[in-house]
């Protein structure tokens, strides 16, 4: 049997990946042969030090700054990333927020902070990357949605959600049009992650959600890492696109 190797070598962007998924992420594709740029806005002890970790087990990792909700920042995070990298093979889209505020109190500001990051950054990365990831031949780009995209979230977090279903219809869309320049788009829709997203998360929204998953236990970093990997592989891979990839341990099952 031959091995799947087609990550070793491959050129990795990921966004926000300094903890939880993106680092979780990052670590699975270097084990797997990757090269490596991890992104932060605001952690950058946290991402310096998940590069000095992956050199030290042999891979390559360069770390990049900047904020993603900002387009001169988005521009430049990719160049800087392509810079050093000599080219772009797979932009994983991680960075995201949650920012709760019930949905009857509307308000103009969360909106367009919620809505920015997680979905208006994606659509700034995927511009600014098009050109590297069209010159590649083994291109993909891998966005986080989230069940909460699905469900409509918990209460006063329905923004979130409804920025996450954009994430969703986005990747469709995107998969539709990258598809001419052979550019796969697909997208991780994780349910309850134990990482520092749910720092904030009540006790007993989390109690609640674990009441709700048939695996019986809440979902790691981890359980969602391998996934990326498997999205970008062109041989595991390269017949999907336009596909929203589910990982909360059945307490979803679309």
């Amino acid at each position: 049997m031959i091995p799947v190797n087609d990550i070793q070598g491959l050129k990795v962007l990921i966004t926000g990946a300094s903890s939880g998924i993106g680092a979780a992420a990052a670590r699975a594709f270097s084990r797997s042969g990757a090269e490596v740029t991890i992104h932060y806005n605001k952690r950058r002890e946290e991402a310096e030090s998940l590069a000095a970790a992956l050199r030290e087990e042999g891979g390559t990792a360069h770390v990049v700054s900047g904020d993603v909700t900002r387009a001169e920042d988005a521009e430049d995070i990719v160049a800087r990333s392509v810079a050093m990298m000599g080219g772009l093979d797979c932009l994983v889209n991680n960075a995201g927020a949650i920012l709760r505020s019930p949905s009857a109190d509307f308000d103009e500001a969360i909106y367009d902070q919620v809505f920015d990051l997680n979905t208006r950054s994606i659509l700034r990365m995927v511009r600014y990357s098009g050109p590297a990831l069209k010159a590649s031949d083994r291109a993909s780009v891998i966005n986080l949605g989230s069940i909460a995209g699905r469900n409509g979230g918990a209460p006063g977090s329905g923004l979130y959600a409804a920025a996450k279903a954009a994430v969703h219809s986005l990747t469709r869309a995107l998969a539709r049009e990258m598809a001419a320049d052979g550019v796969r788009v697909n997208a991780i829709a994780p349910g309850v992650i134990e990482t520092p997203f749910h720092d904030e998360t009540p006790e007993s929204a989390l109690n609640a959600a674990l009441a709700a998953i048939p695996l019986a236990r809440l979902g790691t970093a981890e359980d969602c890492a391998w996934s990326f990997v498997f999205l970008a592989s062109p041989t595991m891979a390269g017949y999907i696109t336009g596909q929203i990839l589910d990982i909360n341990g059945g307490q979803l099952m679309p």
